[in-house]
């Protein structure tokens, strides 16, 4: 049996818990006005709380539609962190004010796509004519050492962007009989996710998108959360991956959750709590 104080710290990458919440006007208003007071009182301090605790970030969120009215994001190394704050989250307004109607556990992870040293010093060496051993080639090669060094810890260690608006959904590769993603060989696998990535690049500066798994850990494969200061970029991005064969042939989505980052005080007068 696990001890309550033992770390349950992953190997590679942080723990990402979405949640979602309705909440529910007719528990909240049986409460009194000192209770309702105290009850945002043990939410904020809690969040307060997460804030001070190392390498864990949590984002509160308005929901844009009736799906849902309150979210959380939270990355953490520690599984045990994780799973506190979801237990003190959900009774943190009284008993049966949050109501979840949608969780999600994913973990950070680089990509197993990624270029690696021989693919791109053979670029360099078809595309750009640059010979192995040169100066030139040895100084592309630590370019892009340090790029990609940069990358996977963005990826696997990333810090949350406040960026106003996040959309989350997940999603599935297909199995079926005429689309099989894991049935093909991992170089073509590796060519189609090239080019799905070349999408994601045109809206740099635009979307931030992280990508987690969640093979084993949840109901689908990925978790994507986007962020963005205009909704258009959400979904001219979202619209434009689905023509590449990664999402038209080989995907399948989960529902779409939309949330505005808010502070906890603005979050409150806006749920008119």
């Amino acid at each position: 049996m696990a001890d309550k104080n033992t770390a349950l710290i992953p190997e590679q990458g942080w723990h990402c818990l979405h949640l979602f919440y309705r909440i529910e006007f007719a528990q909240w208003q049986l409460l009194s006005a000192e209770e309702q007071r105290a009850a945002k009182v043990t939410l904020s301090s809690l969040v307060q709380e997460v804030h001070s605790i190392e390498k864990t970030q949590l984002l509160t969120l308005s929901m844009v539609t009736p799906k849902a009215d309150l979210g959380f994001m939270l990355h953490t190394p520690d599984l045990q962190v994780a799973n506190r704050i979801e237990k003190q989250v959900s009774l943190s307004l009284g008993a049966d004010v949050l109501s979840p109607v949608f969780s999600y556990l994913s973990l950070t992870e680089e990509s197993e796509y990624t270029t690696t040293d021989e693919q791109y010093a053979a670029t360099l060496e078809a595309e750009q004519k640059l010979r192995s051993g040169t100066n030139e080639f040895e100084q592309a090669m630590k370019a892009f050492r340090e790029r990609m060094a940069k990358y996977r810890n963005d990826r696997v260690y990333p810090a949350l962007p406040d960026w106003p608006i996040v959309c989350f959904y997940n999603m599935t590769k297909r199995r079926g009989d005429n689309h099989n993603w894991y049935a093909l060989p991992y170089e073509e696998r590796r060519v189609l996710m090239q080019g799905h990535a070349r999408v994601g690049r045109e809206f740099a500066g635009k979307v931030k998108q992280l990508i987690t798994g969640s093979t084993g850990l949840d109901d689908a494969e990925w978790g994507i959360t986007l962020f963005a200061h205009d909704t258009f970029q959400i979904k001219a991005i979202v619209y434009q991956m689905r023509f590449d064969p990664v999402s038209a042939q080989y995907a399948d989505f989960g529902e779409f959750y939309v949330g505005i980052q808010l502070p906890l005080d603005e979050l409150f007068h806006r749920l008119q709590l």
